[in-house]
């Protein structure tokens, strides 16, 4: 794989023996024959499950490594019977020893989040449960993940009726299908870098994951989907934090996977193949976040861009494979905010 790395930050001993690896020829940028966007992969055992829509439903797919996905056949484990409209961005999950897909279905202001399960991961699905958030607003490519004992879903979403901007919004569960208590806004659209593109600016698919110290990060996109100025930035969690206070929450300082130098954190380079690379999947074990990688190895991941030197379109969306390692000794600073104005911990570099 290309490596995005350019120049070294200061960082733990086993990320920087993890960093060096050999740079790769184009031929193995990692994209796929999928056209598509939105992945969502899990691990279970030696087998990878993915799971996509399909316009009027959602279909499963299931192979020995992530690069055999886009060849293997698919299957339809659900279909929109019920005219609820555009589906989006589906998200599976095991809970409880059931597979869980939540997804966004509706039209303009109607898109809600749902939920289907299974005790397999490609048949049986039950019928579709509307998840009843709170304050039941406009909300899209939510994903429900535990964290210290608690089940959580973390979504993108409005704040009131009208696309004005899109938030990242939290919320407790109860079960895989019900909230309890408030939504809490962790991330809005206000630094420059994210509001390159915008009408609306967003803040949109969320994917949690744990870092070597236990800290909770929120690896987020940015900036237009239509856009190349699409890419990945991060929120973590501060050591001890409430994942209800958005101000326990740091914003790295820039895009960190990203096709468009002028956004990128200082130490992050742009991709070289890929455009506007977002909307990713970590691919963990039964997709807990509690099996997150250690640092010094690289652990697979997906996403979706647009070739570079072919036109930026949502039409010209492919998957595409890539690793990701934790990057020691990463500060983020803020400004006018209550609390500490830097956090240091770990970061993530995202290889093509």
């Amino acid at each position: 794989m290309k490596i995005l790395i350019r120049r070294l930050a200061c960082v733990s001993a086993v990320v920087l023996a993890a960093a060096f690896v050999p740079a790769a020829t184009p031929a193995e940028a990692g994209q796929t024959s999928l056209r598509a966007a939105d992945p969502s992969v899990l691990r279970v055992g030696g087998t990878y499950v993915s799971v996509q829509s399909t316009g009027g439903g959602i279909a499963v797919r299931q192979a020995s490594s992530t690069d055999g996905l886009a060849s293997a056949p698919q299957r339809q484990v659900w279909s929109d019977t019920r005219n609820l409209g555009e589906v989006w961005a589906p998200e599976i999950a095991v809970d409880g020893g059931r597979y869980w897909i939540h997804f966004s279905a509706g039209r303009g202001a109607a898109h809600r989040m749902y939920a289907i399960s299974s005790a397999a991961p490609d048949s049986g699905y039950t019928a579709e449960t509307r998840m009843a958030l709170p304050d039941d607003k406009w909300a899209v490519d939510g994903s429900m993940f535990t964290f210290n004992g608690q089940r959580w879903f973390v979504w993108s979403g409005w704040a009131g009726d009208t696309n004005v901007e899109q938030n990242l919004y939290i919320a407790r569960m109860s079960s895989p299908t019900a909230t309890t208590g408030g939504r809490y806004v962790i991330s809005q659209p206000r630094e420059g870098w994210e509001r390159v593109v915008g009408n609306p600016f967003i803040n949109e698919g969320p994917e949690p994951i744990r870092d070597p110290n236990g800290q909770l990060h929120i690896v987020y996109s940015a900036n237009g989907s239509w856009s190349d100025q699409y890419c990945l930035a991060d929120l973590r969690l501060r050591a001890g934090g409430d994942p209800t206070y958005v101000w326990d929450w740091y914003k790295s300082n820039g895009c960190i996977f990203g096709s468009n130098r002028a956004t990128m954190m200082a130490g992050w380079d742009p991709t070289l193949s890929a455009n506007g690379p977002g909307h990713h999947t970590f691919v963990l074990l039964n997709g807990d976040i509690a099996t997150s990688p250690p640092a010094g190895p690289r652990f697979p991941m997906m996403y979706h861009a647009v070739p570079k030197g072919t036109p930026y379109s949502w039409a010209n969306r492919h998957w595409y494979t890539g690793s990701f390692v934790w990057w020691g000794n990463t500060t983020y600073t803020r400004a006018n905010v209550p609390g500490a104005t830097s956090s240091t911990g770990f970061g993530l570099k995202f290889f093509e």
